[in-house]
């Protein structure tokens, strides 16, 4: 499954990135590819291509604040959490993600 994210704090410093890694290694451990695009202090940083997107089975928002962008993922399965879930409990989110994509398959 491939999968693309966006990670945002309020402070947009430490959790922002540790969400972005913690999410990016739940992936790759239950076997998916995820790309986290990140946007903080310093702006955006590992920017989603277009390409990326539109191959994503789902976008997980892992945010706290409003980001720049959102319409891209417009006709999307979109799953958005506050910050701390993907910081705290980033392998059942992912979990959730392959649920919501297999539920809507299923249908």
């Amino acid at each position: 499954m491939k999968i693309v994210g966006v990670a945002a704090c309020t402070v947009g410093i430490a959790h922002t990135y540790i969400a972005q890694e913690k999410l990016e290694n739940a992936a790759k451990k239950a076997g998916h590819e995820m790309h986290v695009e990140t946007q903080g202090t310093i702006g955006i940083e590992n920017a989603l291509t277009d390409e990326q997107i539109a191959a994503a089975d789902v976008v997980i928002l892992a945010v706290d604040v409003k980001i720049n962008g959102r319409k891209r993922f417009e006709g999307k399965r979109v799953i958005q959490v506050p910050i701390e879930i993907a910081v705290k409990s980033p392998r059942k989110l992912i979990e959730k993600a392959v649920e919501v994509v297999e539920k809507q398959l299923s249908a």
